[in-house]
C-alpha cells in the first residue's frame, strides 16, 4: 500500500489526548504510522479546516444472522421505494430499517463507521452470521454468543459446575468464532419457551433447571473475567421494557458482584411506574446512573428511541410477544433449540404518544447524566429504536441543548413531570462525541487498535467538515478511510474492501468436551462435529483479539 499523509486536519483523538490540534497522519500498510524520515508521501489530502476522528466504533447492532435475515422478509413494505441500486462498483440492495448485507456496509462506511458488531447470535445461526458477513464490505465485524438461556450453560450454573461451565464456554466461542458473551432476558427466554409468562424477579427459579437469573448473570459475568476476554458480559435485563423493570436492571447491576458487566440498551431497563399503567410511567434514570457513575465495573449503551418506523427484533422472545399484543401488528417467533428465542415485531414511535416521547427522552438523559463518557457508547440498538443512520441526529441533540428544547416543544406536556432532560443543559463536545462514538466502544470491547489514531493504530479514519448543521456534518463525511484506503467521500462509496472478522479464541479445559458431547448428542437435533463453524466461513480473513490473560 502507499503512504498517504492527512495533512493539517484539526484531530480529535482523545485516547491520545489529542483534543482539537491541528497534525498530520501519516497511513501506510493499513496502520497509522510514524512519519518518514524525507517527509515524503505517495498521496497528500489538504484537510486544513476539516475535523478528523477514528473510524466509528458500534459495539451494539442487529445486522446479520437469522432473526435480521427473517425480519428482512417479514416486512417487504418496509423496503419498497428504498433501493439501494447497483452501479459498477456496488452491488444493489435495499435499505429501510434492515438493510441488506451489502448495503448495511455501504452505508456504514458513508456514514464514517468502520467496525460493527452484532449483539445477538445465537451459536446455531453462527454460520449464517459469517455468511453474511462474507456479504458485508468495508467495515469489520464481530457478534457477540447467546448463553444466557443455554441449556448446558443453565444446568451447569445449577449444579455449581463453575469448571464445566468455563470450559463449555470457552469451547462454545471457539466453535462459533464468536467474540464474547451475551445474555438476554437471563432464564425468562427459557420460562416463556415453556409456555408461561416468564419471570417477575432475579430470584425466581427457571422451571426445570433450579437456577435464577440472579446466578446466570453472576456466573456468566464471572466466567468472562476469568478467561480475560476482552469485552465483559454484554447484559440484556430482564423485563425490558415494563414499566418499573428499573428496580430489576439495579438489581442486576447488583448481581455481577463487582464483575466487569455491559449493560446494553440501557434505555429500555429504566422505567418507573407500575404493571401496565401509563399514569406512573416515568424516567428513573438519575437513580441507575448514580449507580452506574459510582461502579466504575459497569459501562452501559443507550439504545436511543427515534421517531419514526423501524423493526423491533430481539433475542428476548416473550417481549416479541408483548409488543405484537400491544400493537396489534404482525409478528414473528423463533425458538432455537436449546439456546435461545427471537422476536420480531414492526413498530413506530411517535411525537404524540407520551410514552414513546419518554423513552426518547429517557435515552438522552443516559448520555447527559452519565459523568464519564467513556462509559456510555452511542447506540440505537439498530434498528430497534431506531436506524443507525439516525447517529447524527443523536450527535446533534447532544451537542445543542437549544435543538433538544425544540423538540421538547412538540413532545405531550405531561413528559416534562417525568423526566429531568428538560433541566438539563449540559452540552456535549466534539471530543465526547469522539468517545462516545469511537474511542469509548473500542475501548469497552478491548479493541487496542481500534478508536485512536496513535501509531499502530488501524487506519481507519474520518474526516468531516464543520459547520453549524451539526446533523449534517455527521451525515456526510468529507473521507473515510478504511486501513489507509479511501472508502467514501462525501457519502459516494469510492472502493470496497473486506474487513475480516473479530473474534476470541480463549484458552480452556478440553477435558470438558466428552461430557459436553454426551450431553450434546442426546438433546440437539444435530451431532456435535457437525456444530463447529469451519474456516471456510472467514474467507476474507479473521482477526483473533487476545485474552487480557486469565485471572
Amino acid at each position: 500500500m502507499s503512504l498517504v499523509k492527512l495533512a493539517g486536519g484539526t484531530v480529535y483523538d482523545p485516547a491520545n489526548g489529542v483534543h482539537g490540534e491541528p497534525l498530520d497522519l501519516w497511513l501506510d500498510g493499513g496502520k497509522v504510522v510514524a512519519p518518514p524520515a524525507d517527509g515524503h508521501a505517495d498521496r497528500v489530502y489538504d484537510l486544513t479546516g476539516l475535523v478528523v476522528m477514528p473510524g466509528g466504533v458500534d459495539l451494539h447492532a442487529h445486522v446479520a444472522g437469522p432473526k435480521v435475515n427473517v425480519a428482512r422478509r417479514l416486512r417487504p413494505e418496509d423496503r419498497r421505494g428504498h433501493p439501494f441500486p447497483r452501479t459498477d462498483l456496488l452491488r444493489s440492495g435495499t435499505v429501510g430499517s434492515t438493510p441488506t448485507t451489502f448495503a448495511t456496509g455501504y452505508l456504514y462506511a458513508g456514514l464514517g463507521y468502520t467496525t460493527v458488531f452484532d449483539a445477538a447470535i445465537p451459536p446455531l445461526g453462527a454460520r449464517h452470521a459469517h455468511e453474511e458477513f462474507h456479504d458485508t464490505p468495508v467495515i469489520d465485524k464481530g457478534f457477540l454468543v447467546l448463553v444466557g438461556n443455554n441449556h448446558y450453560a443453565l444446568d451447569q450454573i445449577a449444579r455449581g459446575e463453575r469448571d464445566r461451565l468455563r470450559g463449555f464456554l470457552g469451547w462454545l466461542l471457539h466453535a462459533a468464532r464468536g467474540y464474547g458473551l451475551k445474555a438476554v432476558n437471563p432464564g425468562g427466554v427459557e420460562t416463556w419457551k415453556q409456555g408461561r409468562n416468564g419471570l417477575a424477579g432475579l430470584d425466581d427459579e427457571v422451571p426445570g433447571f433450579g437456577v435464577t437469573p440472579r446466578a446466570v448473570v453472576r456466573e456468566l459475568a464471572a466466567a468472562a473475567d476469568d478467561f480475560g476476554l476482552p469485552h465483559p458480559l454484554h447484559i440484556h435485563c430482564n423485563r425490558l421494557g415494563m414499566p418499573g423493570n428499573w428496580a430489576t436492571t439495579l438489581d442486576t447491576m447488583r448481581a455481577v458482584d463487582g464483575r466487569r458487566g455491559h449493560f446494553t440498551h440501557i434505555q429500555f431497563h429504566s422505567y418507573g411506574g407500575g404493571p401496565d399503567d401509563q399514569d406512573t410511567f416515568r424516567s428513573r434514570v438519575p437513580d441507575l446512573a448514580e449507580y452506574v457513575n459510582a461502579h466504575p465495573n459497569l459501562t452501559v449503551d443507550v439504545g436511543q428511541v427515534l421517531f419514526g418506523d423501524t423493526t423491533s427484533m430481539t433475542g428476548d422472545g416473550p417481549l416479541g410477544h408483548y409488543l405484537h399484543k400491544v400493537l396489534g401488528r404482525k409478528w414473528f417467533n423463533g425458538d432455537i433449540e436449546c439456546e435461545a428465542g427471537c422476536g420480531i415485531v414492526p413498530i413506530e414511535y411517535k411525537e404524540k404518544s407520551l410514552v414513546h416521547a419518554l423513552q426518547w427522552a429517557i435515552g438522552l438523559e443516559w448520555y447527559l447524566l452519565v459523568d464519564d463518557p467513556w462509559r456510555v457508547a452511542m447506540s440505537t440498538d439498530h434498528p430497534n429504536g431506531g436506524s443507525f443512520l439516525a447517529y447524527p441526529e443523536i450527535c446533534a441533540l447532544l451537542m445543542s441543548r437549544d435543538y433538544r428544547r425544540e423538540v421538547l416543544k412538540r413532545l405531550p406536556e405531561k413528559l416534562r413531570g417525568r423526566c429531568v432532560l428538560p433541566d438539563l443543559d449540559r452540552e456535549y463536545t466534539l471530543s465526547e462525541i469522539a468517545v462516545i462514538t469511537r474511542a469509548g466502544p473500542a475501548r469497552i470491547l478491548g479493541l487496542p487498535h481500534k478508536g485512536h489514531l496513535g501509531v499502530g493504530a488501524d487506519a481507519d479514519v474520518t474526516v468531516y467538515t464543520p459547520g453549524p448543521d451539526l446533523r449534517s456534518m455527521f451525515e456526510l463525511p468529507r473521507y473515510v478511510f478504511k486501513t489507509g484506503e479511501l472508502v467514501a467521500e462525501q457519502g459516494e462509496v469510492r472502493a470496497v474492501p473486506f474487513g475480516p472478522t473479530l473474534a476470541t479464541r480463549p484458552a480452556y479445559d478440553p477435558g470438558v468436551l466428552p461430557h459436553v458431547r454426551d450431553w450434546f448428542e442426546g438433546a440437539y437435533s444435530l451431532s456435535l462435529d457437525n456444530y463447529p463453524v469451519g474456516d471456510e466461513y472467514t474467507q476474507h480473513g479473521e482477526t483473533v483479539v487476545p485474552t487480557r490473560g486469565v485471572r
